[in-house]
């Protein structure tokens, strides 16, 4: 259903490190960095088919975090799950709501992790045991 999903980022070359560092924890590699015609740098990391995209604003107001938006990653393993947060910490992210770590609930036993960029993006790792 969904071809790529694109945030903000109020300084761009502190966001590739940070995702450079957090997606390669899934395996995504270097992002392919466009400069479009109004001269916006975005990075595009494309990994098993999904399009993880960061932009400067283009239209040229302050980048805000949306309230009530999360990104979620999805993880091999609750290993992984915890590795994606440690990662993202130890690169400029923060920690939020509880540690990584099982959760059961109505939808069933999940690993999960949440942490903001940067930026204030929430981001969660998330691994469904089988």
């Amino acid at each position: 259903m969904l071809n790529h999903i694109m945030i903000g980022s109020a300084d761009i070359e502190k966001s590739k490190k940070f995702y450079n560092a957090v997606l390669g924890v899934l395996g995504a590699g270097e992002p392919m960095a466009h400069v479009n015609d109004t001269g916006q740098t975005r990075l595009f990391y494309a990994h098993d088919g999904s399009t993880f995209s960061v932009s400067e604003p283009i239209n040229g107001q302050p980048v805000i975090a949306s309230n009530g938006s999360t990104i979620g990653f999805a993880c091999n393993s609750p290993e992984q799950v915890t590795q994606l947060h440690d990662v993202a910490v130890a690169n400029g992210g923060t920690s939020i709501e509880d540690p990584p770590g099982l959760r059961d609930g109505s939808m069933g036993p999940m690993y999960l992790c949440y942490f903001t960029d940067p930026d204030g993006h929430k981001i969660c790792g998330i691994h469904r045991p089988a």
